[in-house]
């Protein structure tokens, strides 16, 4: 049993372990074991979303970094600093004092995480770009798992086909994470935003079942900008319902794996059931990635009678809706007198 001595005596224990120093340090209030020195080999660590002070020193303690929670919290508390930790991966030496190891998750060099920001609107291709150029995992390796994603947890109404289901957002992958759980996670953050906005259910209400959700709310990120999802995916739905053909571009660039802003004859008269030009009805699958406010629109498009749309300009983002075909074939001379 500890003896409690009155006064302030300190009582000083030096174990040396390696290149670091462990010092117990006893005041009358009984100080946390801490370390000093220059510390030992490196470790990775992980900060996550809304961890505390004391949540952070388990972490540390447990990696071998400080010697006990409480010396890091006690140099937390006198940091004002400290707040300012952010969440992810942080490269430390191991057996380091509580303040130090503040001092290096305070300095930006420390972190060691792999931030990839995948934009709305991406193939599934132009998203293993994204992720081959910001990770360590290589093409090769992705495709492999895209070849056989029975492991990344789509859901039933993806049919064993990623493309559609990689949501777009910014991510921060450990440093190791591999092609599989990277490519998980991004399943796992469209699952997150279908269970937010209830695509199942509500894919019914508009009288599809929730792949055609997606596939309406891909079209629609690829044609329009997002103030106007909601009308593109009326004009969709408008001519779902009266038989006519979608005649979507984007289907096309997706058939030809291309992004032109004008197609040729021959390039609509490919012969791909994304051809919209060629084939009635919905593309059996979704064209890219889209985002939470494309799906949205998808499950709730505007009210309206438009059944045709185009843009002002080739390089204009504004949008003319129109129920007129005369109307429409006017607009669309005079957005191809402007292509150069």
């Amino acid at each position: 049993m500890r003896k409690w001595v009155a006064g302030c005596v300190v009582v000083v224990v030096v174990l040396v372990l390696g290149a670091g120093v462990v010092v117990l340090l006893k005041s009358k209030l009984g100080g946390p074991s801490d370390y000093s020195g220059s510390g030992g080999s490196p470790v990775t660590v992980q900060v996550h979303p809304g961890d505390s002070a004391r949540a952070i020193g388990t972490t540390l303690a447990d990696a071998g970094v400080v010697a006990s929670v409480d010396a890091f919290v006690a140099a937390a508390v006198a940091n004002p600093d400290s707040v300012q930790v952010q969440p992810g991966y942080y490269r430390l030496a191991t057996r380091i004092s509580g303040a130090d190891a503040l001092t290096a998750l305070l300095d930006p060099t420390s972190r060691v995480q792999d931030t990839v920001t995948v934009p709305e609107g991406l193939r599934v291709d132009q998203v293993v770009d994204r992720l081959v150029a910001g990770t360590d995992v290589s093409a090769a390796s992705f495709d492999k798992v895209l070849t056989h994603p029975q492991t990344l947890g789509l859901p039933p109404y993806a049919e064993g086909d990623a493309e559609g289901f990689l949501f777009p957002a910014t991510y921060t992958f450990a440093p190791d994470a591999n092609a599989e759980q990277i490519l998980r996670t991004m399943v796992q953050r469209f699952q997150q935003a279908a269970a937010e906005i209830h695509l199942v259910p509500r894919s019914r209400h508009v009288g599809l079942d929730p792949r055609q959700a997606v596939v309406v709310a891909s079209i629609v990120q690829a044609e329009v900008s997002v103030s106007d999802f909601p009308k593109a995916a009326r004009v969709i739905y408008n001519r779902l319902n009266q038989g006519i053909a979608l005649q979507m571009d984007s289907t096309v660039n997706y058939a030809l794996k291309s992004s032109d802003l004008t197609l040729t004859n021959d390039q609509i008269g490919v012969d791909s059931p994304y051809n919209t030009y060629k084939y009635t009805g919905l593309p059996p699958g979704p064209i890219n990635s889209p985002g939470q406010a494309a799906l949205e629109a998808a499950l709730s498009p505007a009210v309206g009678d438009w059944l045709y749309f185009i843009a002002v300009a080739p390089d204009s983002t504004q949008t003319r809706f129109t129920a007129s075909y005369s109307e429409f074939l006017r607009w669309k001379d005079e957005y191809y007198a402007l292509v150069p």
